[in-house]
């Protein structure tokens, strides 16, 4: 590789990992031809990007991304090295572990998600299980919706309600009048037989 075709491989990288939140690097050596191909695949289909890149091309391309400091991840970077970008946190650990299922491969090298990295294979199930933004959110709404739900529920059955409250009540508000009526009127025809 010239070192021009270097210069453009790093830009590449660069502007891959540019706005990245979610970074994989992995290891896919053993994956035959196929098996590759039907990675790549799904990975379009879970809208993860996918490059195969050279360690050292990797590294430099890391170290000139201003605001991460991605060197905790660099020891990791030996043999064959697939670079996977997402905008779910946890995609391409569920990727990755799909095709576990059948295979030793691919492998988890490292990763830097919501602003932590994880290093090693060991990490892949706690990546997997990490709840996506969305999926946060989505359950924060559902939380929150769960309470206007109930008064929403409330409001929509208050007609009835109120009726039949109005109606229980009114009785009571009329009888109480009535009951302090006699006093009223006891009182009334004391005061005058008084005098």
């Amino acid at each position: 590789m010239t070192k021009d075709q270097k210069v453009v491989a790093i830009q590449e990288i660069k502007d891959l990992l540019q706005d990245a939140k979610v970074v994989y690097v992995a290891d896919l050596d053993g994956l035959n031809a196929g098996k590759s191909s039907d990675f790549r695949r799904q990975a379009f289909k879970q809208n993860i990007k996918v490059k195969v890149v050279k360690n050292t091309l990797l590294q430099k391309a890391m170290e000139q991304i201003e605001g991460v400091d991605y060197s905790e991840m660099f020891p990791t970077f030996k043999g064959n090295s697939a670079l996977m970008i997402a905008d779910t946190a946890n995609a391409p650990a569920k990727l990755i572990q799909g095709f576990r299922k059948k295979d030793e491969k691919p492998a988890l090298k490292s990763a830097f998600v919501q602003e932590t990295f994880y290093v090693g294979d060991n990490n892949l199930d706690m990546l997997a299980n990490i709840k996506s933004r969305e999926e946060m959110i989505g359950e924060i709404i559902g939380l929150l919706q769960s309470p206007i739900q109930r008064v929403v529920s409330a409001l929509q059955n208050k007609p009835e309600t109120v009726e039949a409250k109005a109606e229980e009540a009114a009785p009571v508000v009329e009888e109480t009048p009535a009951a302090e009526a006699p006093e009223a009127a006891a009182e009334s025809t004391e005061e005058t037989s008084a005098e």
